[in-house]
């Protein structure tokens, strides 16, 4: 697939040339030539030029097959009150569906990343979207608890595999503008997220479990697109590799080392996991009960549930886009501040509303919460220049393992309590945001 590039040149900078196999410029080679810094190596001219650019194309490219693995994996909590009444199960037990789906992308999303930071695999995308793809027809075949937990583990398993690369590929793909690319690829996500109750609602649920195997052709169409991507970042590093001379790639390499200690860098890596636990356990008891609660609390059928939970999710659409444009210009720090601490209130009066309320609540709650992700991730990615691929992997997989654990624990405690109980007493893990103020600021960054 050639994939076209958006380019905007600014005043005073060259643009590089399409030998350097980072970017198509638009001017001649004599032009070039007189505009360059005589002494500024021809990597510097190319870095300044990708600094300015967005390879849009692979970008959205990766934001629609996040989408269409999000949509597939969200079927899974949306199957919770079907397989909660076929098979009789207790809160405990879906607690323990979303565990073995998510543990399974928790444990093996950092080892996928450490080991394609050193040996990146362009293909590995697709790999990953079959792992989806069978363990989505296995679920739709499942009749007893042991296959439903493996089904879910495959689907994890995808995760695992798509999330660490396709990170890698879209900060390749940012053009500096590191704040944009991961949001519009993890908006593509939450899409796929929020389309999943919607088509439970009109489709899973009137057709029961065997129709989550109509989905399986988004998997088949995903795998196509991310054939022509992985085409796109294997060309892209053979260009690199031919273009980057030895002394410019150690040069480059101490360029890009962290102005921090190593004992700073690891207290702000530990703070951001624990900004994460808050955030993705009450996003769990949000995401995995929420139909519960509505049916419970305000007597809704099934269908109308899920429509207040594709609700929730939209919220967070909205809020994953504005948080990342956001952060790229007032920087990361403000970002996680106000996702963390200021959905607290909302969260607080969530428990006491009204049905309408709690809609609007909901949407609000996952509006502000949702903006932190692609500030905490970028913010990471600062933090360990060069290892994009296990910081994808450690944040995309501590977001599916803690939001697992949560999930689970917070079952446990809906069967000794109540839903009611959950949504009164998980508000108050948000306070733990207030270990933002002990982040380091980069220095000369906003953040």
């Amino acid at each position: 697939m050639s994939v076209p590039l958006l380019q905007r040149r600014p005043a005073g900078h060259a643009v590089a040339s399409s030998r350097t196999g980072d970017y198509y410029g638009g001017m001649s080679d004599n032009t070039m030539a007189a505009n360059a810094v005589p002494t500024a190596p021809a990597v510097t001219a190319a870095t300044s030029a990708s600094a300015n650019n967005t390879t849009f194309a692979v970008i959205l490219s990766l934001s629609f097959c996040h989408l269409l693995n999000d949509m597939m994996q969200s079927l899974v909590p949306a199957l919770y009150p079907i397989l909660k009444d076929s098979y009789e199960l207790s809160f405990g037990q879906i607690g323990l569906i979303t565990l073995a789906f998510q543990c399974t992308a928790s444990m093996l999303q950092p080892v996928v990343g450490m080991y394609t930071d050193k040996h990146p695999q362009p293909y590995s995308l697709m790999v990953g979207m079959g792992f989806t793809l069978v363990g989505l027809l296995l679920m739709s075949q499942a009749n007893t608890y042991p296959l439903i937990l493996l089904a879910a583990a495959l689907i994890g398993m995808g995760s695992s595999v798509f999330h660490p690369e396709a990170s890698r590929v879209a900060r390749m793909a940012a053009g500096g503008r590191y704040g944009l690319a991961q949001s519009l690829f993890q908006v593509g996500g939450n899409m796929g997220s929020a389309a999943g109750p919607l088509l439970a609602a009109f489709i899973v649920v009137p057709a029961g479990q065997q129709s989550i195997v109509w989905f399986s052709a988004a998997a088949f169409v995903a795998m196509a697109v991310l054939f022509q991507v992985g085409g796109w970042y294997s060309r892209r590093r053979a260009e690199s590799k031919v273009a980057a001379k030895p002394a410019a790639r150690s040069k480059a390499g101490a360029a890009t080392a962290s102005p921090l200690s190593r004992r700073r860098v690891g207290v702000a890596i530990a703070i951001l996991v624990a900004l994460l636990f808050s955030k993705n356990v009450y996003s769990a008891s949000l995401g995995s009960y929420f139909t519960f609660y509505l049916i419970s609390k305000f007597g809704v059928d099934v269908q109308t549930a899920q429509l207040f939970l594709f609700a929730f999710l939209v919220g967070i659409v909205m809020g994953t886009i504005a948080g990342g444009v956001v952060g790229d210009k007032v920087g990361r720090i403000p970002v996680m501040w106000f996702s963390i601490v200021g959905a607290l209130p909302f969260a607080l009066m969530l428990p006491y509303a009204n049905l309408f309320w709690t809609g609007v609540l909901a949407v609000a709650v996952a509006m502000i919460m949702a903006s932190a992700f692609s500030a905490i991730l970028v913010y990471a990615q600062e933090l360990l220049p060069g290892r994009v691929g296990l910081v994808a992997g450690m944040f995309f997989g501590f977001s599916f393992g803690l939001g697992g654990l949560g999930a689970a624990a917070l079952g446990q405690l809906a069967d000794m309590t109540s839903i009611d109980t959950v949504y009164k007493l998980t508000p108050f893990l948000l306070l733990l945001g207030l270990l933002t103020a002990f982040l380091p600021r980069h220095p000369g960054r906003p953040a």
